[in-house]
């Protein structure tokens, strides 16, 4: 009984497995396919993935798609894991009597969908380009920007910090140490996990990020990989085996990423807090 128990459940388990990975083993196939041969459902390896790199790098700048995607996704991860940071530690830590409104005010504000912020924002960033064009309309700074922090990475450290020593903040006090010497030689070390999952989470959603650079970048040479993969598409013909090399090209870095830091993730996500 145990083991058709057993049987029944590595079964399931493998059925899930296999539908959670079919679509990334059926671009694996098709960027080795011709566009015809996807078009009819192949679902064996061709001989043109070569070819359709060679494609896609030669007719598309996807070397500075890919650039200005990683320029992107590193400047504002790095951004936003120090301010949330800074905004969760100071939130939990220091005491004032209008904080806990400050921070659910703050909250609030999950509730609000990007979409309905767009307007505003390309407005502001409009005028912002008549006084500092360098960081206005049809550049990579204006799509960093409003993604330097958000309501939830701050929600996030505040939270894991709630598991972090006080005793040792005291300490680090009374041994004469800074308040800014506190945060960047105790917390963050010790705070690696959450700042991991953080990292993972912020540089996966500006490595995607499609909405907000559609509306903003409007010079063809600033394109990002998401945007580069959408005007392959909408063409009159588009060539599949070529989409689906752009597509595996622009999953890898984020799948290596995950991959190497999924254990902190994990951690991080779960509160674990390591000295």
């Amino acid at each position: 009984m145990n083991k058709l128990k057993t049987g029944f459940i590595y079964t399931l388990l493998s059925m899930v497995a296999f539908i959670s990975l079919f679509p990334f083993l059926w671009m694996l196939i098709s960027m080795t396919n011709k566009s015809v041969d996807i078009s009819q459902g192949r679902l064996l390896p061709g001989g043109h993935l070569f070819e359709n790199i060679s494609k896609l790098f030669e007719n598309y700048d996807i070397g500075s798609a890919l650039f200005n995607s990683f320029f992107i996704a590193v400047v504002a991860t790095v951004l936003c894991l120090i301010i949330s940071s800074l905004a969760g530690y100071g939130f939990e830590i220091y005491r004032s009597k209008g904080k806990d409104i400050v921070f659910n005010i703050l909250l609030l504000s999950l509730m609000i969908p990007f979409a309905a912020l767009m307007v505003p924002l390309f407005r502001l960033f409009g005028g912002i380009s008549q006084v500092f064009p360098a960081i206005g309309i049809d550049t990579l700074y204006a799509v960093i920007l409003p993604y330097v922090t958000t309501a939830f990475f701050i929600f996030l450290f505040r939270q894991n910090t709630k598991m972090f020593s006080r005793e040792l903040i005291e300490a680090a006090r009374m041994d004469g140490l800074s308040e800014i010497g506190i945060f960047f030689r105790i917390y963050m070390p010790a705070m690696k996990n959450t700042f991991a999952a953080a990292g993972i989470i912020s540089f996966m959603n500006n490595w995607n990020n499609y909405l907000w650079p559609l509306v903003v970048l409007q010079s063809p040479d600033i394109k990002t990989i998401p945007l580069l993969i959408s005007n392959l598409g909408s063409g009159y013909s588009p060539d599949y085996g070529v989409i689906y090399t752009a597509i595996v090209i622009g999953t890898i870095p984020t799948a290596l990423i995950f991959f190497f830091l999924q254990r902190y993730f994990v951690e991080g996500m779960t509160g674990s807090v390591k000295g």
